[in-house]
């Protein structure tokens, strides 16, 4: 017979009962119903003197019953700060919690969070890799993944480095980091209010989220046809990219290195890269093409940052009226440009 067998289950909550203090076995008892309560009571009563190895018993079956596996430490201070309050106010509790936990993540890092990677890179771009390594670690992995990728590529082996070598990081040196953000801010936004949201964050936020476009759209346009409109035409695909003609395609080209361009040709399919090849010289296109096949296999997510980054090289240009998204009805399939 094994340990946990030596005890009844009402007497196991017997022991429990009595372990807690008065008021902490009211309360329990409270939410009991009347049979409960009357087992408890004449189990209570008629159990003799309780050693050692009878209440390590009844607490072990009382763990095993929990049936909790851990206890997590997600948003654990916050749990512990609303307990507080309700014992000794509110007041009380934020005082000792100021006291017991380490300094937040800071109003800067926080609003790091739901910057545009454009935006961070611009921020960053001065700082120390080791400031930019700790902000990347506390940023979301995407997002930290494209803020790394538009940096300068003399500060990314060093900040990959630091990212991989990081120990813990101290409260003091989050509050350094807050700070760089908040002089960062000041100094290339100054103390104007700093521009969030607006018709191309919606549509990035709607690229993201697929197929919420076909639902999201039809009612935003019956809710206000004007900002739909704005949101439209701002939801860049790099299939928008593969729908210009040859000569805006080539106007593209220019602005491309090549290294990019050929991440990104290598997630779509060969009839789809003839929009390239066709804005190009016979030679350019064959050695494109020829680069291609040796370049072998690319990780899906260097593809997804080459697309975005020709989308974006894209909408600079369309934004100068340099191209023309939709314009089509081009011929100038037989056209060379360089």
């Amino acid at each position: 017979m094994s340990e946990l067998e030596n005890l009844t289950e009402p007497e196991r909550a017997s022991v429990i009962l009595m372990l807690l203090g008065d008021e902490e076995a009211a309360t329990i008892l409270a939410r009991l119903e009347p049979e409960e309560l009357q087992v408890i009571g004449k189990t209570m009563c008629a159990m003799s003197d309780i050693g050692p190895d009878r209440i390590a018993n009844a607490i072990g079956g009382f763990v095993s019953h929990a049936n909790v596996k851990e206890l997590p430490a997600r948003n654990r201070p916050q749990k512990f700060r609303d307990v507080m309050a309700r014992a000794v106010g509110d007041m009380k509790a934020d005082g000792l919690m100021e006291q017991i936990t380490p300094p937040s993540a800071g109003r800067s890092i926080e609003m790091a969070r739901w910057l545009a990677p454009p935006v961070l890179i611009k921020l960053l771009s001065s700082e120390h890799p080791q400031a930019v390594a700790v902000l990347l670690m506390l940023l979301d992995p995407v997002q930290a993944a494209h803020v790394l990728a538009g940096l300068p590529p003399s500060m990314q082996p060093e900040i990959v480095e630091r990212v991989a070598r990081c120990g813990p990081v101290s409260p003091h040196a989050v509050e350094m980091l807050n700070t760089m953000l908040e002089q960062g801010i000041a100094r290339h936004y100054g103390k104007a209010a700093l521009a969030m949201g607006g018709p191309r964050e919606a549509a990035d936020l709607i690229n993201e989220a697929g197929t919420v476009e076909q639902t999201v759209m039809p009612a935003l346009n019956e809710r206000n046809a004007e900002l739909a409109s704005l949101i439209e035409a701002e939801m860049f695909r790099f299939s928008m990219v593969l729908a210009l003609d040859a000569k805006d395609i080539g106007r593209l080209l220019r602005d491309l290195d090549n290294e990019t361009l050929i991440d990104a040709l290598k997630g779509i399919e060969e009839q789809e890269r003839n929009v390239f090849y066709e804005a190009m010289s016979r030679r350019a296109a064959d050695g494109l093409k020829e680069e291609l096949e040796l370049r072998g296999k690319v990780k899906r997510s260097a593809v997804s940052i080459a697309q975005e980054s020709i989308i974006e090289t894209a909408r600079k240009l369309a934004d100068g009226g340099e191209i023309e998204f939709g314009a089509g009805g081009g011929e100038g399939g037989g056209d060379e440009f360089v």
